[in-house]
């Protein structure tokens, strides 16, 4: 291949390579866009969670509760019931027995009203913390909400400048080397978007390895395409072009 052809090939193709860099790039984030916003509406919902499960133990102490008050109308019934049946009692004996009961009553009655007044407690100060968490939950609804729309707004922008570098991509393929192109594609492929380098010093652009004086020699002629031994980029010289 004659020198100047080379060299005409290798500009086209380091051209070429500053589209495909973006190009590769505009893909990267389309497809970092979706996972960013599930990240986002994930985290979002684990904070409805924590509000859900405060909700829950809500609802757990309300049905606690109202048990509890069943509980405290039975044994007020209960004690309703038996000072009835004082009047009908004959002997000291059942009648001391009937108060002894009464009072028995009565401190269950006493242990279920502290602990009714200890889930009205509990329920106050979750019900705190749930009004906290109403304003966390909304909060978070408008940060996910606003960066998930600033996201969407991205990705059709990248789109658009994708089909747009599409086109233009297109067009520089016009008069390259087929050989050259279908290399450069293949490494363009299985290197994220990166497939000719330029030297820097004695180190590959690409991976940064040492590129033997040989090899260097080699660009410098233009007879064949060079490259990494390493990474398998492409090499060229940005002064030689």
């Amino acid at each position: 291949m004659p020198e100047v052809s080379l060299r005409d090939q290798l500009k086209k193709f380091v051209e070429l390579q500053k589209f495909d860099g973006e190009i590769y790039h505009l893909k990267r984030k389309l497809k970092e866009n979706p996972l960013a916003v599930n990240a986002l509406e994930q985290e979002f919902e684990k904070e409805k969670s924590k509000l859900h499960a405060l909700e829950a133990q809500l609802k757990a102490i309300f049905l606690d509760r109202k048990q509890k008050e069943l509980e405290l109308k039975s044994k007020e019934d209960e004690i309703v019931k038996v000072n009835g049946q004082l009047s009908q009692i004959k002997t000291n004996k059942e009648y001391a027995a009937k108060i002894a009961e009464i009072e028995s009553i009565k401190a269950d009655k006493s242990i279920f009203e502290e602990k009714i007044l200890v889930l009205f407690d509990e329920g106050d100060t979750v019900n705190v913390e749930i009004e906290k968490e109403k304003k966390t939950v909304v909060e978070h609804e408008r940060k996910f909400l606003s960066k998930r729309k600033e996201i969407e707004e991205d990705s059709q922008v990248c789109e658009g400048q994708l089909a747009a570098l599409h086109i233009q991509r297109k067009q520089m393929l016009t008069g390259m080397e087929v050989n050259f192109l279908r290399q450069y594609e293949r490494t363009l492929e299985h290197k994220d978007g990166l497939a000719i380098v330029a030297l820097q010093g004695l180190t590959c652009g690409g991976c940064n390895m040492n590129v033997t004086q040989q090899k260097i020699n080699l660009i410098k002629m233009h007879d064949e395409i060079v490259t990494c031994d390493m990474c398998t980029r492409i090499l060229y010289l940005e002064e030689d072009l």
